[in-house]
């Protein structure tokens, strides 16, 4: 394997600065966590872009739930597309889907076509679609550059043999990046089992708040998550262990 790429996702500042120390390719900033992410602020956008120079992608969806968008809220998407190419980001990560489980090809493409000389990653509502092989073939006719999936299973370990089969039949027209489950333990398994050149992980760990002062009545810590700098080095390492 030459150059494989590992991006890590990011729903904070640190976390962005965690990535650029310890070695990620490419950054994927969300905000909510909760929800599997959602569109940072404009503030957030700005601050991490003025503090990395590694490849930043931003997360365009504007709520969480589903993938299939009014004209409203595909309206939002587009402005904060925009706003995402005036601060020079390097790439923006979206998904439509149909009411019958199809890729939203009209949309998307005005995504792509809105976003260039941005790249578009095609995220894992993906893995919500009704055909994984015809979805393939409608994101290759969007012009997206790749898509995130953990090969239509909760993880991208359960979805290895879909992701082997998927980069097979995408033959170098399109990048299938495997993610969701992606740790330093099983990230030369999963290279070795499906081909793929790029990996995506949360390399993630939470962390108690630095309050010093909780209201017990709330019954909360606080905690958050972050991106943990030793995960990331080791699944680099590992990464680096497999270049021929």
């Amino acid at each position: 394997m030459s150059n494989p790429k590992l991006e890590v996702i990011a729903f904070d500042l640190e976390s962005c600065r965690i990535a650029q120390q310890f070695g990620a390719d490419r950054i994927e900033l969300c905000d909510n966590p909760a929800d599997g992410g959602t569109t940072p602020s404009y503030g957030t956008i700005k601050a991490a872009r003025a503090m990395t120079t590694i490849d930043l992608f931003i997360m365009i969806r504007p709520r969480g739930g589903d993938f299939l968008y009014s004209e409203e809220e595909f309206e939002t998407m587009k402005e904060d597309v925009k706003v995402c190419k005036e601060l020079g980001c390097d790439g923006v990560v979206a998904g439509m889907l149909t009411k019958d489980g199809d890729v939203d090809v009209k949309r998307m493409s005005s995504i792509v076509n809105l976003a260039y000389p941005m790249s578009v990653t095609f995220h894992r509502a993906f893995d919500r679609s009704n055909n994984p092989f015809k979805a393939l073939e409608d994101i290759i006719e969007t012009g997206c550059e790749r898509i995130l999936t953990s090969g239509q299973q909760p993880t991208a370990p359960e979805g290895s043999d879909l992701l082997k089969a998927l980069i097979k039949k995408a033959d170098n027209r399109i990048i299938i990046m495997p993610g969701s489950g992606i740790r330093s333990d099983n990230i030369a398994k999963i290279a070795k089992s499906t081909n793929a050149i790029e990996f995506h992980s949360s390399a993630r760990v939470t962390i108690d708040s630095k309050m010093e002062f909780n209201n017990p009545a709330l019954g909360s810590t606080m905690k958050r998550i972050i991106i943990d700098g030793d995960e990331l080095r080791e699944l680099k390492k590992k990464l680096e262990s497999l270049k021929v």
